[in-house]
């Protein structure tokens, strides 16, 4: 028990038995799952295998019924208020007030966060030179693309400088150029020592990007590691994530 304790303590986001279920269905069984700080962690699984619902419960939007939830040694079960304030949120639908600009909408945020303005009004700026959005920064957002409000809604979530960026597939519905902005800012992020997880079908993009791969199906962690480690557990040696990944969820609970 304190061996567990200790690596909890140590972990970015570390999860003990965590379980959900809607009526008979279990969404998310006892799960155990530790991710490293500083590293891009890439969540796989078909749908309905319980990764958004997972997630989630860590960013506190759903109360799990039963197991333990540790963000940076916070335990966000207990003190859900100290857990958010090193979290961000990105879900797969751009979350934005339609009728406010780029920087206002940065500005409500940092807002909610407390950052204090100076430094919002830098950071924001920041973000939004670097996601080439300054262009259109007092542009109303109703009228942005899906690309455009993806990339603000990003501004948004990275505004209070996270430690964990958790975002449930990101680049669906991208094109090429932005999906490679989002990415690369994804990347350097990680350089800068903070911890992101992602989901995605798109399995090229957890290949090339993530540090560790895990996958997920019936609410269960199957396997997890770099690729050659998931190619080892799935006996596949010199298989494509791809190959590997449908080796792995197609066999017997």
């Amino acid at each position: 028990l304190r061996m567990q304790e200790q690596t909890m303590a140590g972990a970015a986001l570390a999860l003990s038995g965590l379980t959900k279920t809607y009526g008979p269905k279990t969404a998310v069984d006892a799960l155990d799952l530790t991710i490293r700080p500083g590293e891009l962690y890439a969540l796989l699984g078909p749908n309905g295998a319980g990764k958004t619902t997972t997630l989630r419960m860590v960013t506190g939007l759903l109360k799990p019924d039963a197991g333990a939830i540790s963000v940076f040694g916070i335990d966000a079960t207990k003190d859900p208020q100290a857990a958010k304030k090193v979290v961000a949120w990105l879900p797969d639908e751009p979350l934005l007030y339609d009728n406010l600009t780029p920087v206002e909408y940065l500005e409500f945020v940092a807002g909610l966060w407390a950052v204090p303005p100076k430094q919002a009004r830098a950071k924001a700026e920041e973000l939004l030179k670097w996601l080439d959005l300054w262009d259109q920064r007092n542009q109303r957002c109703e009228a942005f693309s899906r690309g455009m409000k993806q990339k603000a809604s990003l501004a948004g979530a990275l505004i209070h400088d996270p430690k964990l960026l958790i975002l449930d597939e990101p680049l669906t519905g991208l094109d090429a150029s932005v999906a490679r902005q989002v990415k690369d800012l994804l990347q350097e992020r990680v350089r800068g020592g903070a911890t992101v997880i992602l989901t995605t079908h798109i399995l090229d993009v957890a290949e090339r990007m993530a540090d560790r791969i895990g996958i997920i199906a019936r609410g269960k962690l199957l396997a997890e590691g770099t690729l050659d480690e998931l190619r080892s557990q799935a006996g596949a040696q010199n298989s494509s994530l791809e190959d590997v990944f449908l080796r792995l969820v197609s066999e017997p609970a």
